[in-house]
């Protein structure tokens, strides 16, 4: 599902205007009809029978006009019940840009559900020019969306699984962190299985371990008599029963966990995989250098397959998030960061620039123009990311992949500075991951 930054080219005619106050159990309605000017109110029990029932009966009421509907939801179950009816054109109002609304004229912070449907309903019927119907993508374009960010939640919570069993494995076997880099890899997981604590392992011959690290796929001679003469010289981190026997306990939990969101990820990635070669736009984002298989896809599913759903590269900008928020009042003047943007969105940014600095050279000194400005890393990284989205919305209108001599060529047009080839030693390896220095 999109919404439109721009204004909508016509105004369509709506045979009604309906509002809802949306709950877990049951949903406050409120219609207006704009004919008669009588105004019809009720509630709706969130079950998809309700429904289905109550829909039908708009639509037979209204011969199959399209009725506005105002939400205060862009996602969600009810979001999804009604989206699959034609007759509902649904314009979501953000919780805040409610109960800023609702404090204008309730300063004392009162509030009930019948309240707040009359002012969701005020809000559509006195500005809704301001409001962004929902455009609907195609499936294919929709699914990668959602795809793509439940792979993204997955990885967050690998991310914390191994946090937590690095947590537990410093209490009472830190050895193991020395000796792999990568906790998730299946080696470490059968090793703490075989042999959970390091007086275990400690009582393995050197032929055993020798014939294990074998059958893991872990061939390298030299690693492999590194690692047996580190055990053999490592000495126990803890003799407390307790603690040991604790954290034993906790630690197949957490390596069973881990395994099968590697799994679930893996099997995500393969049908984000199988979703974007299919799909007639992944030439423009496949040719951005540093985006690959896991984030082009999802400025993909950012920029969507409607050209008119931004007028300007700095309407996407605004849009992501990542174009910063300008306050002027009288002679004060202040750029902010953007808060009230999709997370989800200004972060596949956010993390795009970040790897394109490594594959592009102007990208790479632009963001060192930006540091020795004085600017942090993360806003650096913005300024980056605010100039990628404006050749990329080209790129994107123009249905043309990015092609890096053009724009250089259009660089020397502009007399502007060219990129440079850098050196750029200010990456390293920490635990298993790509930082700056």
């Amino acid at each position: 599902m999109q919404t439109s930054p721009g204004g909508p080219a016509s105004t369509p005619h709506y045979v009604a205007f309906l509002a809802i106050d949306w709950a877990d159990q049951k949903h406050i309605w409120k219609l207006y009809l704009p004919e008669s000017g009588q105004f019809h109110s009720g509630e709706l029990d969130h079950r998809p029978e309700s429904v289905e029932l109550w829909a039908a009966d708009l639509a037979h009421r209204f011969g199959g006009g399209q009725i506005a509907v105002a939400l205060e939801q862009s996602r969600g179950s009810l979001f999804y019940m009604l989206s699959k009816y034609a007759l509902f054109v649904i314009h979501p109002v953000h919780p805040a840009s409610l109960a800023s609304y609702r404090k204008s004229f309730s300063p004392s912070g009162a509030k009930d559900d019948h309240r707040d449907v009359d002012l969701i309903l005020d809000l559509l019927l006195k500005h809704r020019e301001r409001l962004r119907p929902i455009k609907t993508e195609d499936p294919r374009t929709r699914l990668l969306a959602f795809l793509g960010e439940q792979r993204r939640n997955l990885v967050d919570q690998k991310t914390a699984q191994l946090n937590r069993l690095t947590d537990n494995l410093k209490l009472y076997f830190p050895q193991v962190l020395d000796w792999f880099s990568d906790l998730d890899a299946p080696l470490v997981a059968a090793l703490l299985r075989r042999w959970p604590t390091l007086p275990d392992l400690k009582t393995a011959r050197c032929a055993t371990l020798r014939k294990f690290f074998y059958q893991h796929n872990c061939r390298s001679k030299q690693s492999i008599d590194q690692r047996i003469g580190q055990i053999s010289q490592a000495v126990a981190a803890t003799t407390d029963s307790a603690v040991i026997e604790s954290c034993t306990l906790l630690t197949p939990v957490l390596l069973a966990q881990i395994v099968v969101l590697v799994q679930a990820i893996k099997k995500l990635e393969q049908r984000i995989g199988q979703l974007f070669a299919q799909h007639p736009d992944a030439f423009i984002f496949d040719s951005l250098p540093g985006a690959g298989p896991a984030l082009a896809p999802r400025l993909l599913t950012a920029f969507g397959t409607d050209r008119d759903r931004f007028a300007t590269a700095a309407d996407a900008a605004s849009f992501v998030g990542i174009a910063p928020v300008r306050k002027q009042s009288g002679k004060m003047c202040v750029v902010a960061f953007r808060y009230a943007c999709p997370k989800f969105l200004r972060q596949s940014f956010h993390e795009w620039a970040n790897c394109s600095i490594r594959f592009c050279d102007w990208a790479r000194q632009h963001y060192q123009h930006q540091r020795d400005k004085g600017k942090g890393h993360h806003a650096a990284i913005r300024s980056v990311a605010f100039k990628w989205i404006r050749i990329l919305y080209r790129c994107w209108k123009d249905r043309t992949p990015y092609d890096h001599d053009r724009y250089r060529q259009a660089l020397a047009r502009r007399r502007a500075p060219q990129p440079s080839p850098v050196a750029w030693p200010l990456w390293k390896t920490a635990a298993g991951f790509s930082k700056l220095a």
